[in-house]
């Protein structure tokens, strides 16, 4: 991990050939988000080459400072740019199994929605389906309908914008997908009273003052006490 760190510093300071040994090392981790896309009508070198290109963003972007594992940060980048390739190239080809998971997916999520009258999680997806996380996200994203991205939508204040207004200022949506996940898997070790106030900040995206008002506590002790829960959550993912 550290000399991980130290090549990426290296890297972003314009060592060229520390990017090329991250590259290197990284290779593997390409070709494994690049087998998640086989079936689909082309060549795994292409794939792969596209999946590069997202390996070197994430070098570029990396925050050294989150103290969080590479990949991890990695894998989503690669993904998206995949999916831009597939898209940009036209109405991506969809295996039967990928399919198949969609479908059973969608019947469970609209099965829990009907029986509780929410979402269903991921855990719950999980045990319904007898799929891995990264199976449920990867046929939830491939089952959705593809539109142009010049379709008008609308703002909650009623003003038209299209698709591609809306992907300009909206977040990287695997990193954002990912980042949940393993958040949902730390605070599987959390007391309750700290699971409960990630939940809020993080999952229901509440401000320090609404989670203060909510908990009967100040903003003060808000921040205190999720500055010293993500640090025994960060100390979990560096093991």
């Amino acid at each position: 991990m550290e000399d991980t760190i130290t090549l990426i510093i290296q890297s972003q300071n314009g060592d060229k050939s520390a990017r090329d040994k991250i590259v290197q090392d990284n290779l593997g981790l390409v070709w494994s988000v690049v087998r998640r896309f086989t079936g689909r009508g082309y060549e795994g070198e292409d794939l792969f080459q596209t999946g590069c290109i997202g390996l070197i963003k994430a070098i570029d972007k990396f925050d050294v400072s989150l103290e969080l594992c590479f990949s991890t940060y990695a894998v989503p980048l690669i993904i998206g740019e995949i999916k831009r390739f597939l898209r940009d190239d036209g109405m991506i080809k969809v295996s039967r199994s990928i399919k198949e998971n969609g479908w059973k997916v969608k019947r469970v999520s609209e099965q829990i929605a009907k029986k509780l009258g929410r979402d269903a999680t991921m855990e719950e997806l999980q045990k319904e389906t007898a799929l891995s996380s990264e199976e449920i996200v990867l046929a939830m994203e491939a089952s959705a309908e593809v539109d142009s991205i010049y379709k008008t939508v609308y703002q909650g204040d009623g003003s038209e914008i299209t698709l591609a207004d809306k992907l300009a200022m909206e977040k990287d949506d695997k990193e954002e997908i990912l980042n949940h996940m393993l958040l949902k898997q730390l605070m599987e070790h959390l007391e309750e009273k700290d699971r409960k106030l990630i939940n809020l900040r993080y999952f229901q995206e509440k401000t320090q003052m609404e989670v203060a008002r909510e908990l009967g506590i100040s903003q003060v002790q808000v921040s205190r006490l999720e500055k010293k829960i993500l640090i025994k959550m960060r100390q979990a993912v560096l093991g």
